[in-house]
């Protein structure tokens, strides 16, 4: 069951979708972003994340030079609420560092967007010569999944990547119904090429979604198999994902 809040001011709706990175985040951005009641809001925590923890990702100064990088000032900006409509929110789980408040997301719709961890990291490691646990927020997931789950009483929504490939109007259609919004088939495709609401990063992560017009097909057979670094990594993270997966929406 999902929250029914709408944030500090305003009658709108704000969804806060919850991921880690290469896990059809943007596409599913891209998705509310096709419906003509919704505004899309792009990883708005990752300069504050960079800020305070000294990480050199690809394009660090222009993302710190184009956000917020105070924490509280983001939360702010995160629970303001629309007069009507939708505010659509692509939140990384691995940017909510210690310190970092995270009882607002008490005030918002939480979903939380899963993928299996082989597939994510064989996709991060193609964009980062380095990846560890932390990089691709597994741990910080289930934490907030929790958090959000004890808070509120109720169970968080959960959805898969792989069910959204596999069937996208379907699964779309019952994340829609479990968030108490009413679903639109615009959400199954866009136009090509960059979108205004893209953070400055996303020439260096997107170029897949900018090819696209919609969700890729399901992924064939069985994912390649890792280097023994990375599969360390993703049994690591497995029971983590294993954990929200228990509560996902089914095909």
């Amino acid at each position: 069951m999902a929250a029914e809040n709408s944030g500090k001011s305003g009658k709108g709706r704000i969804i806060a979708m919850w991921s880690g990175p290469r896990n059809l985040s943007t596409a599913m951005m891209r998705s509310f972003s096709s419906r003509s009641d919704c505004r899309v809001v792009d990883e708005p925590f990752y300069a504050a994340y960079l800020k305070a923890t000294g990480l050199q990702h690809p394009m660090r100064d222009a993302v710190i030079a184009s956000q917020p990088t105070d924490p509280a000032e983001v939360v702010s900006r995160c629970l303001e609420a629309p007069k009507t409509g939708i505010v659509y929110q692509k939140h990384m789980t691995q940017h909510m560092i210690d310190g970092f408040d995270t009882a607002w997301m008490a005030q918002v719709t939480n979903v939380f967007l899963i993928r299996a961890p082989e597939r994510v990291l064989a996709s991060y490691a193609a964009k980062a010569e380095q990846v560890t646990a932390g990089d691709i927020g597994f741990t910080r997931q289930r934490e907030l999944f929790d958090e959000v789950h004890a808070a509120a009483g109720e169970t968080p929504v959960v959805i898969d990547a792989a069910d959204i490939r596999g069937n996208p109007g379907r699964m779309l259609e019952q994340l829609c119904a479990a968030i108490g919004i009413a679903y639109d088939p615009a959400m199954l495709s866009w136009p090509q090429g960059p979108h205004e609401a893209d953070g400055v990063w996303a020439a260096h992560w997107y170029d897949a979604v900018w090819r696209s017009t919609g969700f890729a097909p399901p992924e064939a057979g069985d994912p390649a198999a890792l280097p023994p670094s990375l599969a360390a990594i993703a049994e690591e993270v497995r029971p983590h994902y294993e954990h929200l997966r228990r509560f996902a929406l089914q095909l």
